[in-house]
């Protein structure tokens, strides 16, 4: 059981890592952690079709099956 879940954990870690870094930077650093304002909004019309938005929600789906596993592998 604890060979299955590590794997498991592996493989959704090298899709966290992969799907982080194929990311665009869209941000301007430190401004926006500052609220500056951009010409796009945060819920855009049709994000979740394109490609940043598959990414984005790839991205936070593997997070949250790192972070299951991290804490079943914890429980164990």
């Amino acid at each position: 059981m604890t060979i299955v879940l590590s794997i498991l954990m592996v493989i959704s870690a090298i899709v966290l890592i992969i799907t982080v870094l194929l990311q665009s930077s869209e941000s301007d650093g430190m401004s926006a952690l500052a609220g500056s304002s951009s010409s796009e909004s945060f819920f855009g019309k049709n994000k979740a079709t394109t490609l940043e938005g598959k990414l984005a929600l790839a991205t936070k789906a593997s997070a949250t099956v790192f972070v299951v596993l991290a804490v079943i592998m914890l429980a164990i």
